[in-house]
């Protein structure tokens, strides 16, 4: 785990879903992926706060699974992170993940946005990729971009 970086997280559960992590596995995989000193809310919503924030802020009318957003990019960063908890659900049953590894894979992922990756483009989204990946297997967790057969 990475604590090189100083660490502000603020968990916020504002979802009816069950089994949602803990605060200090969100912590564990934000420190993981911190590269900056950062101050972070994360944001654990329902479809109804996710469909809301991604229609008002991205033009989406739909419910996401992980929404970033960067407030400063002067040090240390300073951004929300939203996960929508029956999306995430939703997601991981149909990929065959499991679900505390999925948390895991989103969390990760959204911090790395919030540093500055981004997967617009194919070069982009394999360095993107190859971060998460590494991450999550330092964490011991499976390759995230691993198809899982039935």
């Amino acid at each position: 785990m990475n604590t090189a970086y100083k660490l502000s997280l603020f968990v916020q559960y504002a979802s009816s879903a069950k089994h949602l992590p803990a605060r200090h596995q969100f912590r564990r995989w934000v420190q993981a992926a911190l590269q900056h000193d950062v101050q972070i809310t994360l944001r654990i919503v329902d479809e109804n706060e996710a469909r809301y924030l991604n229609k008002s802020f991205r033009g989406k009318d739909y419910a996401t699974n992980v929404l970033t957003f960067v407030y400063d990019n002067e040090l240390p960063l300073y951004g929300d992170l939203v996960i929508c908890a029956p999306v995430a659900a939703k997601e991981a049953r149909k990929r065959r993940k499991n679900l505390v590894e999925y948390y895991a894979h989103l969390t990760i992922h959204a911090v790395l946005h919030l540093q500055g990756y981004e997967h617009d483009d194919e070069e982009d989204a394999a360095e993107m990729e190859a971060h998460e990946t590494a991450i999550m297997q330092k964490l011991g967790y499976a390759d995230p971009y691993q198809v899982v057969t039935p």
